[in-house]
């Protein structure tokens, strides 16, 4: 009984730490995950079945198992996006790639001054070596969906900013596929100057529409 009920302990806890708390992306508190209650739950209920499905001696152990597939499949899906966003915003830390979250998605924004030099499609070193987090959380959670845009600003013809939006979208989907990831799992856009999220009328408004963002979603 003693093991059985570490085992609760364990993973519960361990559930609550990682989706009972992430941090709100605007006003950087930190706030109750989207599935920690259902993960929670789930724990309790699966460590008790791993316990009574189990032998007396491996009771603790039962427990243990059942508590972690029960969380897992309480928190559903938000539980699973909730755990790739605690992965993600750890992985992103002084990038200059911001991580926000739409219900079960997951947007990552990578801003042109990390990723490409103007007019170019061609990753730059720091753009690559932040891919490379961002594939290795993607090749662990691989029931995940991702969507790459890439944005432009308004300046210059509009197809050539259609183009190059599609070329930057391009190039971040094969940096993460040679580094693993599914092609099967990507799908890429460009939006050129079409969903800016700042006004193009000023140098800093210009900038912050020049990004790639990449959407994560449950499969």
């Amino acid at each position: 009984m003693k093991k059985y009920m570490i085992a609760i302990a364990v993973v519960l806890s361990g559930t609550l730490a990682v989706s009972g708390c992430t941090t709100n992306p605007y006003t950087g508190e930190s706030e109750a995950g989207k599935a920690g209650i259902g993960a929670g739950l789930g724990a309790i209920v699966g460590a008790g079945v791993g316990a009574l499905s189990s032998s007396k001696k491996d009771r603790g152990k039962g427990a243990l198992i059942g508590a972690a597939a029960g969380a897992a499949l309480g928190g559903g899906a938000g539980y699973y996006m909730d755990v790739q966003e605690a992965k993600l915003r750890e992985k992103m830390a002084g990038t200059g790639v911001s991580v926000t979250r739409n219900g079960d998605q997951i947007i990552l924004n990578m801003p042109n001054n990390v990723t490409f030099d103007s007019s170019s499609s061609t990753l730059k070193p720091a753009g690559a070596n932040t891919l490379t987090g961002v594939a290795m959380v993607l090749k662990e959670y691989s029931k995940t969906a991702v969507n790459i845009v890439g944005h432009t600003d308004s300046t210059g013809a509009r197809q050539l900013n259609m183009n190059l939006s599609q070329q930057r979208a391009d190039s971040v989907a094969s940096a993460l596929i040679t580094q693993g990831v599914g092609a099967n799992r990507i799908r890429t856009q460009g939006a050129g100057p079409d969903q800016p999220i700042a006004s193009n009328s000023t140098a800093s408004g210009k900038a912050q529409n020049r990004r790639v963002t990449i959407t994560l979603s449950p499969l």
